[in-house]
This record gives structure tokens, C-alpha cells and sequence, in this order.
């Protein structure tokens, strides 16, 4: 397999990271190193510094605001990103411009995408993502949300969970049921709501973590215009997928680079501490070693297929359950190299960030407790393994189906679950 990339992305490549060079504070370790004041107003004038240089959406059309390149090269500019622990926008920029712009480029019309598209890279607009309800997470197709034809306007009615962002935002786009008489994965619509109207509330909700990175939000007959559709009426499901897939497509390569930083760290722990030579710890942190290598080069597979014309399929979820899993395990390990430093953790804590080069900590016994207790979720969110294992098996492997009670009309499913 040549894993190499084309000459312009390589130079494309070197153009960014001279752009980082320049433009990030001297010395930047990450933006959990600032303090929380000094961490938003960073983000509002890095925001700013991003859209007069166009790295904010490089592979929209430039009669859209982008810069015009290729999907290559936006990997390139996410990986090298990645590298430098630095932001690639607002903590809502990758609902607004990672997910429903591009969806919107692919699938809107064109007075959405003259409505939306700039208001989103200029920051007017904070998307956040209304998928996940508290009885369908993993299945998705299996959400309660209704929204139904009041005239000109959707009338919606329902709650949506884990909803990451969403106390900084003032739009969310809804997958709602349309046709409950509409088998299970049919007579779903996806919907663009503004959250500025008295029935949408937002509740945060506190991770174990002591952080408020997810919410729940609850549509009490919320409104939007009937014309507020993407993909078609209870033609969602497609939407929904098409949006995934750019979620998971610009990030093929750099799970394994963010990896990489942490596990760089728990090397660096262990030697710290005396046990690089101890053979169970480096047996197991040669086990992590390989998982990050297997994450690099699943990447590079998932995206050659994208350049070839390819969309991600069920073979993304090979991936999820890999990154999810090693997460837990690393950090795990972690614990059990700080022993009962881990009970009591001193130092620089994390900042709310998921991973330790995001968030540019010390190597501290707090960021590893904080970084353990966040891996916790993520054999859960974005699909449990178990759902997971499913995907591989059934659609990647051939092996005969569960057997399933969601084949009939979604009303009478949901009648029968009471």
C-alpha cells in the first residue's frame, strides 16, 4: 500500500505548518495550559486568525466562503492540527462546518446554502447535533422526537441526549419522526431548528469528570419553517448517514496522531516512575504501541478509499470499537503506573478536553485521573461496541442476524415497548 501523499498536499502540508508557526502563541503546549479566561478569548481571536487565512472549511467550493482544495488536503490541514494541539475552530465549528455544511453542499438547496453557509463560517450561527435520544443512542432509528405539519411551520415535540455543545449554541439540526405509521428507519426528517425559542431548554449534564461537555435538550412545541428540511420529508435516515460519513471521513487519520501524543505521555510516566523496565508494563505498552499503529494504518485504508470516490461504511466501525477500547485501556493502564497517587491526583487538570495534547497538560497525576474517568464513555457514545460488533459481523462478515422485533411500523413498535 503507498501511504505516501500527492506532491500539492505535501506542499500544501508545509504551508500550514508555517501558518502555525507564525500564528500560534510562542511556546503553545495546548489550550488546556490556559486558563479558562484566557482559554475562550483564545478561541474567539484563533477563530477569527483561521477565517482571514481560510482554514476554517479548506475543501468548500469558493463560491461558498471555502478555499476551493481537495478532501486530501483538509486531512492534511486536521493532521497537522492534530500535531500542534491546536484548535480547529469553536467548540461548535465541527457540527457547523465538519458536519451540516458539508451535508448542506451535498444535499441542501441552494437558498440554504446561501442562507447558511455563511453564517456558519462567520460564527453568527453555533450548530450543535440532535440525534441521540435516552432510548435510542446506538439505535438511532429507534428516536421518539415528532415533529408534524402545523401549516408552514413543524411543530416538534420530544428530548435529545448527550448533545455535545449544546449550551454554546443557537441552532441544532433535529432528526424528528415524521410518519410514525413509516417502517422504523423510514419516516424520519432532518430538520434545522433554532434554539432561541421558548420551547427548547438546555440542561447540561456533568460527567464524572466534574465537566459539562454534554447536555439534554427538550422540544416542548418548538417551531421551525415547514421549507427548514435537508434531504427530502421522512427522507432523513439518508441525510443523517450522508452527514456521519463526512464526520467520520476528515478524521480518518487523526485518531491515531492524537493517540500517539498520549501514549508518548505514558511512556514518559512510566519512565518517570522507574518501570520502563518492568516486564508487564512494557508488554502492555507495547500492546498500545500496536493498536495506535493499527489505528494509523486503518486510517490511511479509510482514506484512500475516500479519495477513490468511496464513502465510510460499516468497515468505520472496526475503528470505533479499536480507538474506544485502547482508550479505556491506556488510561487504565495509567492509573495502575500512578498507584495511590491516583487517589488523591495533584497537579494540572485538563480542562474538560477529552485527550491530554488537546488539552496541553503537564503529565499530571490529575490530567491522567481526569483523562481515565472520559475514556470511561467511549465504548458508548457514538455507538456502543456491542452495536458495534453487530455492524462487523452482520455486514462485514456475513454471519447470520439477531433476531430483531423493529421490522413493522414504527407506531406499532413503539406500542409494544409501552
Amino acid at each position: 500500500m503507498d501511504i505516501t501523499y500527492p506532491p500539492e498536499a505535501e506542499a500544501f502540508r508545509e504551508r500550514v505548518r508555517a501558518f502555525l508557526g507564525e500564528n500560534l502563541p510562542a511556546g503553545w503546549t495546548g489550550l488546556g495550559a490556559l486558563a479558562e479566561e484566557e482559554r475562550e478569548q483564545f478561541r474567539e481571536s484563533w477563530r477569527r486568525t483561521l477565517a482571514e487565512h481560510q482554514m476554517l472549511a479548506v475543501s468548500w467550493p469558493k463560491e461558498y466562503g471555502g478555499a476551493g482544495l481537495s478532501l486530501v488536503e483538509q486531512v492534511v490541514l486536521a493532521e497537522e492540527f492534530a500535531r500542534a494541539g491546536a484548535p480547529q475552530g469553536s467548540e461548535n465549528d465541527g457540527f457547523g462546518i465538519g458536519m451540516l455544511g458539508n451535508t448542506l453542499i451535498h444535499l441542501g438547496t441552494e437558498e440554504q446554502k446561501k442562507h447558511y453557509l455563511p453564517r456558519i463560517l462567520s460564527g453568527e450561527q453555533r450548530w450543535c447535533q440532535g440525534y441521540s435520544e435516552p432510548d435510542a443512542g446506538s439505535d438511532l432509528a429507534g428516536i421518539r422526537t415528532s415533529a408534524v405539519l402545523d401549516g408552514d411551520e413543524w411543530v416538534i415535540n420530544g428530548q435529545k441526549t448527550w448533545t455535545s455543545s449544546g449550551h454554546l449554541a443557537d441552532h441544532i439540526f433535529v432528526l424528528a419522526r415524521t410518519d410514525p405509521s413509516a417502517a422504523k428507519h423510514k419516516g424520519i426528517t432532518f430538520l434545522l431548528v433554532p434554539m432561541d425559542q421558548p420551547g427548547v431548554e438546555v440542561r447540561p449534564i456533568v460527567n464524572m469528570a466534574g465537566y459539562a461537555l454534554f447536555n439534554e435538550v427538550f422540544f416542548t412545541d418548538a417551531r421551525t419553517a415547514s421549507h427548514e428540511v435537508v434531504g427530502g420529508v421522512n427522507d432523513g435516515w439518508r441525510t443523517a448517514m450522508a452527514l456521519l460519513g463526512f464526520e467520520r471521513g476528515v478524521g480518518a487519520t487523526t485518531d491515531a496522531i492524537r493517540f500517539r501524543g498520549d501514549l508518548d505521555r505514558l511512556v514518559a510516566l512510566a519512565r518517570e516512575r522507574g518501570l520502563t523496565e518492568d516486564p508487564r508494563i512494557r508488554e502492555r505498552l507495547a500492546w498500545c504501541h500496536s493498536r495506535v499503529e493499527v489505528m494509523r494504518y486503518r486510517g490511511l485504508i479509510s482514506l484512500s478509499r475516500l479519495l477513490n470516490g468511496g464513502r465510510p461504511g460499516p468497515e468505520a466501525s472496526i475503528s470505533k470499537v479499536i480507538w474506544s477500547e485502547f482508550a479505556q485501556a491506556y488510561t487504565e493502564l495509567a492509573i495502575e503506573i500512578l498507584g495511590p497517587e491516583a487517589l488523591a491526583p495533584t497537579g494540572q487538570a485538563t480542562g474538560g478536553l477529552l485527550q491530554m495534547p488537546e488539552a496541553g497538560t503537564e503529565n499530571s497525576p490529575l490530567s491522567w485521573v481526569e483523562t481515565f474517568m472520559s475514556a470511561r464513555a467511549g465504548t458508548i457514545y457514538a455507538g456502543s461496541s456491542q452495536i458495534q460488533r453487530n455492524i462487523i459481523g452482520e455486514q462485514l462478515l456475513g454471519l447470520p442476524k439477531e433476531p430483531r422485533l423493529d421490522a413493522g411500523p414504527f407506531r406499532d413498535l413503539a406500542g409494544s415497548r409501552g
